[in-house]
């Protein structure tokens, strides 16, 4: 516990003391001068002395009071990073979710980031065969908000940059595979525990770097993955180019991404259930140490105390004083 005017407590120490000594002094020569009338004192010691006591100790916390005293516990709090990474691939326009893979995933994605707390920095990745930040992680959700409303699809899909994207963006520096040969060792990343990749894809993978490797990477720095498979299974037919292509949801990869970082993979077929997904993701918890001030709690219990002591000597001695 600390005080944020200690010399309060020295006042409401010595104060205490001192109403204290006053009482036993008074008690001292009320039992004189019985004596010297040749009284005894009558009534129970407890009575008698209970209600005093009682007002002793409230004056003494209203002293305290004027202290500001203040505690520190541990509160617990949902903190950290999370990175939206989308899949804005050609894929991502297919409409067998309503109205399409990457629309239904940037409604989904709004809901989540209006739901959680200030103390969560969201930043948002776009990914097709390169990866883009188009917002830093920020306390400033509508921004996060407002880059995910801008995001359009185009082009091909790698998994592998989408992570390799989301780690530069954690890490605050440019992050790469380590060399396959062996003769470069991988950089380290530090570890970043509080920090989550949510990645958004129908899983379909077009080009490297290798995804599980790019996994690998992130779980060594304590990242985790969660990743949300948009689309459904038998998938649906888009025009690309002139060209009609076939595209389905491939979880084995999306699965086998989560895993390797201790995420979880979850399959969300529509918008509805995209929804509840993202509602279901794990954040971290964090306990921090916050200074409550027990100010009022010392006012409330030396009123209590007052209002016990006035109610005995009433009840008692039918008055207060």
């Amino acid at each position: 516990m600390s005080f944020r005017y200690p010399v309060m407590v020295v006042v409401a120490v010595l104060g205490g003391l001192g109403l204290g000594a006053a009482y036993y002094w008074l008690q001292a020569q009320r039992a004189k001068a019985l004596a010297a009338a040749g009284l005894t004192a009558t009534g129970a010691g407890l009575r008698r002395h209970l209600p005093p006591l009682l007002f002793l100790t409230a004056l003494a916390l209203l002293l305290l009071a004027v202290a500001r005293p203040q505690a520190t516990v541990p509160v617990p709090k949902a903190t950290g990073t999370v990175i939206l990474a989308f899949d804005v691939s050609n894929s991502m326009a297919a409409e067998d979710i309503a109205p399409s893979r990457l629309a239904a995933a940037q409604a989904a994605a709004v809901e989540f980031v209006r739901a959680q707390p200030s103390t969560v920095d969201i930043g948002v990745v776009a990914f097709g065969q390169g990866a883009q930040t188009t917002q830093l992680p920020t306390a400033e959700h509508e921004a996060a908000i407002a880059a995910i409303n801008r995001l359009n699809v185009a082009g091909g899909t790698s998994l592998g940059q989408a992570i390799l994207g989301s780690l530069t963006v954690i890490v605050g520096k440019s992050v790469g595979l380590p060399d396959p040969t062996g003769t470069t060792p991988p950089a380290d990343l530090g570890y970043w525990g509080s920090a989550t990749i949510v990645l958004l894809s129908d899983g379909e993978d077009t080009g490297g770097p290798d995804a599980v490797a790019a996994a690998e990477l992130a779980a060594a720095a304590g990242v985790h993955i969660e990743t949300i498979g948009v689309g459904t299974v038998e998938g649906a037919t888009i025009e690309v180019d002139g060209y009609q292509v076939s595209t389905a949801l491939n979880e084995e990869l999306l699965t086998e991404v989560a895993e390797t970082t201790s995420g979880s993979y979850h399959r969300a077929e529509n918008a509805q259930a995209l929804g509840a997904v993202y509602k279901s993701l794990d954040l971290r918890i964090h306990t921090e140490n916050e200074s409550i001030e027990l100010t009022g709690a010392a006012v409330l219990v030396a009123v209590l105390l007052l209002t016990a002591g006035g109610l005995l000597m009433t009840n008692w001695f039918g008055r207060i004083v």
